[in-house]
């Protein structure tokens, strides 16, 4: 209850958060907790249970996902988990560094004079990128329920962690119905061929840096049957991928998707372009576990601490949103306002020895976190100071499979149907 407490507090310090954590726990009773104890043996037993206590709260909330909504908790029979990861700002030091940071840059050439000199404008700058750059930074990668717009499952690793590696770790956790929705970054042979081996399905955007092939005859194709068999692959006598390419068009621009459903009775077109829209909902996540609640920069000095910090704060955040969600009728649910459920939990725990006045009490006050309902103009077009102008990823290569292809790919399915 502690942790909690301290994952959901909004003071700035880390401190902060444990004096209300300590006063929250110290109503418990003395025989539940020490009247009186340090942050630092806080610490040592949250890096001691944090990995236990996170494994339950983590079942319990996605069987009370479940159970609670079980109409919006699958969509086209298909649990839709979205896939994509992030960078956690650090502080800077040694011990960060060593757990969390890219390997340190060696310069080459001329030994470093003694001798101070003054340095042009394009060195000082080159000289902060790499000071920026070699910075502590934690990966994160989440798996996020897009119908819910609740976290799922996650992983944290340092700067140099691949977001599929940290992904596929995962996989065995998944629900078998489970059809994980990612963009360009997660492709690849063997991360496909991993979650088909695993029985679950994947929708992943692709682009001008995927090559696929057509007319392979493996099976018998349909409008849009693609295969991806890159030539390491064939010659290694390993089975091409038969997937299913749909286009879509919103208006300004098209995207290209590739799902391993091939039957569109199961999943349609219109399916795969609304699931794939839903994927905007992983990154107004990141947005507001970094920037609304804070956790864009983790305070910890430590690396155990600062692992302890991240873990506890995305079990905080999933803890406020999912007992909102609860509390609010169906109707509303969609309509969830984080910066007012934030709000309330950190009023809820400012003032929890008062008695509430009035319309103040935490279940009134997230009566009440909704978004308001007034139209959002088109903002697309503002030329924010941070927007990212990334270039368009463009349609994959798709060619007609050649006759010595086609050849191989038989006898490649031959001698896999006689070993199954």
């Amino acid at each position: 209850m502690a942790a909690l407490v301290w994952a959901c507090s909004a003071s700035e310090t880390l401190t902060g958060r444990f004096g209300q954590a300590l006063k929250f726990a110290s109503g418990l009773g003395r025989r539940l907790a020490p009247a009186t104890t340090s942050y630092q043996a806080f610490m040592k037993l949250l890096v001691r249970w944090t990995a236990d206590l996170r494994n339950d709260l983590v079942r319990q909330y996605r069987r009370i996902m479940e159970e609670a909504f079980p109409e919006p908790f699958r969509f086209a029979g298909f649990v839709v988990l979205g896939g994509d990861g992030s960078k956690l700002q650090l502080a800077r030091t040694r011990s960060n560094e060593a757990g969390y940071s890219a390997k340190t840059r060696t310069t080459k050439g001329r030994k470093r004079r003694t001798k101070r000199r003054k340095l042009s404008r394009q060195a000082r700058a080159r000289r902060a990128c790499d000071k920026k750059a070699d910075a502590p930074q934690m990966a994160l990668t989440v798996l996020h329920h897009l119908t819910l717009r609740l976290p799922w499952d996650w992983r944290l690793g340092s700067y140099d962690s691949s977001e599929r590696e940290q992904l596929l770790d995962m996989v065995p956790h998944l629900p078998s119905d489970a059809l994980v929705v990612a963009d360009c970054g997660f492709y690849g042979y063997e991360f496909w061929s991993a979650l088909l081996a695993s029985g679950r399905h994947f929708l992943v955007r692709v682009g001008g840096n995927v090559r696929l092939l057509k007319k392979l005859g493996v099976v018998r194709e349909r409008c849009g049957t693609v295969y991806l068999w890159p030539d390491q692959i064939a010659q290694r006598n390993r089975e091409p991928l038969v997937l299913r390419l749909i286009e879509v068009h919103d208006g300004r621009r098209s995207w290209y998707l590739v799902t391993s459903v091939l039957d569109s009775r199961r999943l349609s077109d219109r399916q795969v372009a609304q699931i794939y829209g839903y994927r905007w909902r992983i990154e107004l996540f990141f947005r507001h576990f970094k920037q609304t609640y804070g956790r864009v920069k983790l305070r910890s000095h430590k690396g155990t601490h600062a692992a302890c910090e991240a873990e506890w704060s995305l079990l905080g955040l999933w803890t406020m949103l999912l007992h909102a969600r609860l509390q609010l009728p169906p109707e509303n649910r969609n309509r969830v306002s984080v910066a007012r459920v934030l709000r309330a939990f950190a009023q809820a725990i400012d003032y929890g020895s008062w008695r509430p006045e009035p319309g103040e009490s935490l279940s009134e006050r997230l009566a009440q976190a909704l978004v308001d309902p007034y139209p959002r103009r088109d903002r697309t077009s503002r030329d924010y100071p941070r927007k990212k102008y990334e270039k368009s990823p463009g349609a994959p290569r798709i060619r007609a499979a050649t006759w010595t292809q086609r050849q191989r790919a038989q006898k490649v399915m031959q001698t896999a149907a006689q070993k199954g």
